[in-house]
């Protein structure tokens, strides 16, 4: 039975200006959202393209026809559930024999097919796929500023349990300064590759001594040498994001790193983000699970797999001014609450 696809561009304007250390300021996200009817069933998922990766929302219109018709041979989705779960890692496996790449695009058909199988079945995606509801609390991102501008932001959101924090900037630890001195909790760093080696080696005492508990990418993804280096010297985790794409890259990051952060808009969804957690716990790695900034359509999907990690960076919804998509709630101990609804739970907000 074909799959019948409908897209939908969507233009999410950020609360605040939100830089990192490898790009101009943004003000908004361009995601795509996917509608897919199979069997009678419906299910929903967002593409976010990563211009990191050569993705735009260009790309993405182009080449979810092309994944679509990498589904033909998928057959009728079934109607017991092992058999679902087969049906699912089977489809993930023809997107990706068929094109390589284009993470952004095939997480949001893959979410789509996880929550067309749980309405199907009945059950929360996470349910069905065998998580859990139950999830360590997110941080809250704020992106590279004047350390003031930094400072005023985490006074804002001083509730959260830890922040995490972009660095790479000329003004770094004056930056963690200022937002010390507004909020007590752990601080997390991330360089977005925009460090060199001798520097993020100075660097760490100063971050250990600003209460920083990891340090996410500070080279450049292939500075794997340079990785192990630091890692070596350092006396905070070092995580992997840049570096870390696929399940393919786990091997060589072992003994590398400490940690990686797994993102379904890197990996290509619910499914192929799972495996990978699950693998990264076989060889030894922390795990962080991510997102960009997206609607609550892509937090909702990542949130599935959110019980397996160690950390979580589940707050692309919360950086906009308006996200249109409800049925995701964070709860006051900062931790998602996971739907009990079948599929992922959520659903536009009514203007």
């Amino acid at each position: 039975m074909a799959f019948a696809l409908q897209t939908e561009v969507l233009h999410l304007p950020f609360r605040d200006p939100f830089r990192i250390a490898r790009s101009e300021d943004s003000e908004a996200s361009h995601t795509v959202l996917v509608s897919l009817d199979h069997d009678g069933a419906e299910g929903l998922g967002e593409c976010f393209p990563v211009p990191y990766y050569g993705e735009t929302v260009e790309t993405t219109e182009v080449v979810l026809p092309y994944l679509i018709d990498a589904l033909d041979d998928l057959g009728s989705l079934p109607s017991e559930r092992p058999h679902v779960l087969a049906w699912l890692e089977r489809s993930s496996a023809m997107m990706s024999d068929a094109l390589g790449n284009h993470g952004g695009a095939k997480m949001g058909l893959d979410t789509a097919l996880h929550d067309l199988a749980a309405v199907a079945q009945g059950v929360p995606v996470w349910q069905l796929i065998g998580t859990s509801d139950q999830l360590p609390p997110t941080d809250y991102s704020l992106g590279l500023d004047e350390p003031a501008t930094v400072a005023e932001r985490a006074r804002r959101v001083a509730h959260f349990p830890a922040l995490k924090i972009k660095v790479g900037g000329p003004s770094d630890i004056e930056t963690l300064e200022a937002v010390r001195a507004v909020f007590d909790g752990p601080l997390r760093v991330d360089a977005n590759t925009g460090w060199q080696p001798e520097q993020a080696a100075a660097l760490i005492p100063e971050l250990e001594r600003l209460g920083v508990e990891l340090v996410e990418q500070p080279f450049k993804a292939r500075m794997l040498p340079e990785l192990r280096w630091l890692r070596e010297r350092s006396s905070l985790p070092i995580m992997a994001d840049e570096s870390a794409v696929f399940e393919e890259d786990l091997r060589m990051l072992e003994g590398v790193v400490d940690g990686v952060v797994v993102k379904l808009a890197k990996c290509g969804g619910i499914g192929p983000a799972l495996r990978m957690i699950r693998r990264a716990r076989t060889l030894g790695l922390k795990v962080m699970l991510g997102c960009m900034v997206e609607s609550s359509v892509g937090v909702a999907s990542a949130a599935m797999v959110a019980s397996e990690v160690d950390w979580l960076d589940l707050d692309g919804n919360l950086l906009l001014a308006d996200d249109p998509f409800g049925g995701l709630e964070l709860g006051d101990d900062c931790r998602w609450q996971l739907t009990t609804e079948a599929g992922l739970g959520v659903h536009r907000k009514v203007a």
